[in-house]
């Protein structure tokens, strides 16, 4: 997480004490980012918020921040540089039922482990993402470029023919949900809200197989 101020590691060791320091405070800060931005969004969020969130007064938080926007923008593009690694194909020469899988699973581990940081990033969507517009490049191409490894496994008769751009969405919504909706999720299922190790295999296992047989993978 980068911020105003912060020294550089070639510093000399009287001050090393202090930049492990304020490294510590800014992770603080940006969790308790992530928790007001997720449960207020960005317009509901205020840096009072985020600062009695870490425990610091609204001056401290403005020694190590900008502001509230320049916060939010760095935490959506850290969610994207996560999501690039979740949503990455591996070697389309596995095929489908193996690519996807892997997807479906890493995906659904990200909803599972970080549920807020899921939910910032459908709330931009939400309000029409004007964010996250001026920051998706990388993203689309990655994505142009898994839908045209989809393509070429239906062109080989590895799975249904369909848009593999949908395929794509399809694989996104299913699984977005289980951070989206996790509180109506385990509701409908009695099951506690966190879940246990068990519990997450099994489901993982289920949006699989739901989602390869959707897709008519051979």
């Amino acid at each position: 997480m980068e911020a105003k101020g912060i020294e550089s590691d070639s510093e000399a060791p009287a001050t090393r004490g202090r930049s492990r320091k304020y490294t510590q405070v800014l992770g603080v800060i940006y969790q308790a980012a992530i928790e007001v931005f997720a449960s207020e969004g960005l317009a509901g969020a205020t840096t009072q918020a985020i600062a009695d969130k870490a425990g610091l007064s609204k001056a401290q938080l403005h020694y190590y921040i900008d502001s509230k926007e320049a916060l939010y923008r760095l935490v959506l593009q850290d969610i994207l540089n996560d999501w690039i690694v979740v949503f990455g194909f591996s070697d389309e020469a596995f095929g489908p039922r193996k690519v996807l899988s892997d997807l479906i699973h890493r995906k659904m581990v990200f909803s599972f482990q970080h549920p807020l940081r899921s939910r910032i990033f459908t709330a931009e969507m939400m309000r029409g993402a004007p964010v996250l517009n001026t920051m998706m490049d990388t993203s689309k191409a990655r994505t142009d470029q898994a839908a045209a490894v989809i393509q070429n496994w239906m062109n080989q008769g590895l799975m249904d023919k369909a848009d593999p751009m949908l395929v794509l969405f399809h694989i996104w919504a299913v699984t977005q949900f289980y951070a989206d909706h996790a509180t109506q999720a385990a509701y409908f299922r009695n099951v506690a809200q966190d879940g246990d190790d068990k519990d997450r295999s099994y489901l993982i296992a289920q949006v699989t197989d739901f989602l390869l047989k959707g897709a008519g993978v051979k």
